[in-house]
C-alpha cells in the first residue's frame, strides 16, 4: 500500500497507458484494461502526447511522488486514516474532462482502497495538498460510511464532494477551492436544489440520472451536484462547527435538515 511506482511504469511504458492499466486490473475487478483507461481518462488521466511527456518530466523534476508521500503520511496520521494505494500520472490538459474545463493542472478520482491523482505543471505545492486533501477525505468518509460506493445515493455523493472541498478551504484556504465552488450564486443554488436535486436525493449511483445531476450533463448546469453539495456543507458548517473526524461519519440527511430549517 502507499505510493505506487507509476514514475517507473511511465518510464517504461509511457506510450502504452493501457499496458500500464494492466498493473492494477485486479483492483477494478475488470478483465479489459482498455475500459479502465477509458474510465480514468474521463477524470483526467494523460494521453501519450508530447505535451504529456513534458509534464511527466516536470513532475519528476519536482519529485511529486515524494511530496505526495509526505502528504499521505501526514494526513493518514492526523486523520487516523486507512492505508491506500496511490497512483500518480500526468494530467490531460487540452480538451474537455468531466469537470468541464478546457485546461486543468490537477484532477483525481478515489475509491475505498485507492486514489488516482492526475497532476500538471503547478506553481504552488499547496495545489498538490488541496488535491490530496480532497481525495483522501473521500477515502476516509467512504470507509466510515460502511457502504460500497455503488450503494451511494445522490445525497451521499453531493455531500461527499462538499465535505471534501470544505476541508480544502479549512486547510489550504479559500484561494485553493475548486472553481465549481464559485460557479453559481446562493440564489441560483437554491433554485437548482428545489428543481433538480431535492426530488432526486434517493437516486442510487447505478441510475444514469445520478451522474447526470452530479456532474451536470446535458441540460443540467455544469457540476450541479458538486456545487449544491458544497453549498449545503458550507451553510451547515457556518451554523454548527463540526470536526474533520466528525465529517467522516455525519449522515448526509443532516445537511438537508439544516437547509430545510433555514
Amino acid at each position: 500500500m502507499g505510493i505506487q511506482p507509476t514514475n517507473e511504469w511511465l518510464d517504461e511504458d509511457f506510450n502504452q497507458p493501457v499496458l500500464i492499466c494492466e498493473r492494477f486490473i485486479k483492483e477494478f475487478n475488470e478483465k479489459d484494461p482498455k475500459k479502465i483507461y477509458t474510465y480514468l481518462k474521463s477524470f483526467g488521466m494523460y494521453r501519450p502526447t508530447n505535451g504529456a511527456l513534458r509534464i511527466f518530466g516536470l513532475l519528476k523534476e519536482k519529485n511529486v511522488w515524494a511530496i505526495i508521500n509526505r502528504l499521505y503520511q501526514k494526513y493518514r496520521q492526523k486523520w487516523k486514516g486507512p492505508e491506500v494505494n496511490i497512483y500518480i500520472f500526468p494530467v490531460f490538459q487540452p480538451g474537455q474532462l468531466l469537470f468541464g474545463k478546457g485546461s486543468t493542472n490537477k484532477s483525481g478520482v478515489s475509491f475505498h482502497d485507492r486514489i488516482f491523482l492526475f497532476v500538471g505543471d503547478y506553481k504552488d505545492e499547496k495545489e498538490l495538498e488541496a488535491l490530496f486533501v480532497h481525495e483522501y477525505h473521500h477515502v476516509c468518509r467512504i470507509r466510515k460510511q460502511g457502504r460500497d460506493v455503488s450503494q451511494f445515493t445522490l445525497l451521499d455523493s453531493i455531500i461527499l464532494e462538499g465535505l471534501a472541498e470544505l476541508e480544502v478551504k479549512k486547510i489550504c484556504g479559500e484561494e485553493y477551492l475548486a472553481e465549481w465552488c464559485h460557479f453559481y450564486s446562493d440564489e441560483n443554488i437554491e433554485i437548482f436544489m428545489k428543481k433538480y436535486i431535492e426530488p432526486n436525493l434517493t437516486l442510487k449511483k447505478n441510475d444514469e440520472l445520478h451522474d447526470a445531476l452530479l456532474f451536470g450533463v446535458g441540460k443540467y448546469p455544469k457540476l450541479l451536484g458538486y456545487a449544491c453539495g458544497y453549498y449545503l456543507v458550507r451553510n451547515a458548517y457556518k451554523e454548527n462547527y463540526f470536526s474533520t473526524i466528525t465529517s467522516f461519519t455525519i449522515p448526509g440527511k443532516y445537511f438537508i435538515t439544516k437547509t430545510e430549517k433555514r
